[in-house]
């Protein structure tokens, strides 16, 4: 059994390690662009014309607050192999939703796009949706899922950077958004996503190197 080890640490040990610490808002949110036949429905349901590239080029922009993701093991219990020593084994990857938010512009391009992308999922009936006898058709996830989004964090000098790719996404849920009289604030959206799984991409570059945001 390794011993632990207690050791005396310096002003400099500790501005060396604390004055490397990373930080939360150096950040970018990166769509890919929506299906032809979700931007088909954007367009002719709510007349948004721009929607492919909005959301590829604008969304990540005005995301002022997102999470690096979680995740977990589903893990089976075993009691037999060790008399009175209960063990776990992993036996499935969980991959929990992500939460994202978004300033809304002020012609509400980017909430507009989310509720319809959402509309469009579960909008796959042949019925007017003012019909009183309108139904919920939901469409083949292939139909509305998006190949990739990612987030990517770095820090102020564009050095090691790590790319969360998260495969399959679309929107689960959008939060409600609160509107008050008083001292106008900005207005945001917390859309929830789900995804089957993430991808991490570890960038390594010089410290010095300040051409982007996105290495390779």
């Amino acid at each position: 059994m390794a011993k632990a080890i207690v050791q005396k640490i310096t002003m400099q040990d500790a501005k060396v390690k604390f004055g490397n610490i990373a930080l939360t808002n150096y950040y970018q949110v990166n769509f890919s662009v929506l299906k032809q036949t979700i931007t088909n429905y954007l367009e002719r349901i709510i007349g948004l014309s721009n929607s492919r590239m909005f959301l590829s080029r604008e969304a990540g922009i005005l995301c002022s607050e997102a999470s690096l993701p979680a995740s977990a093991f589903n893990t089976s219990e075993v009691n037999d192999s060790f008399m009175g020593i209960p063990q776990e084994f992993a036996n499935t990857r969980l991959y929990t939703d992500i939460d994202f938010t978004f300033y809304i512009d002020n012609d509400y391009s980017l909430l507009r796009i989310f509720e319809g992308w959402m509309d469009y999922i579960s909008n796959g009936s042949d019925v007017d949706i003012d019909d009183k006898s309108y139904y919920r058709r939901f469409r083949y996830p292939d139909d509305y899922k998006v190949d990739t989004m990612s987030i990517v964090k770095f820090e102020r000098d564009y050095g090691p950077q790590l790319q969360y790719d998260f495969k399959n996404a679309f929107p689960k849920a959008i939060n409600s958004i609160p509107v008050s009289y008083g001292t106008a604030d900005i207005l945001k959206v917390t859309v929830t996503f789900n995804y089957d799984r993430y991808v991490v991409n570890r960038t390594l570059k010089s410290r010095n190197t300040k051409s982007g945001i996105l290495g390779t």
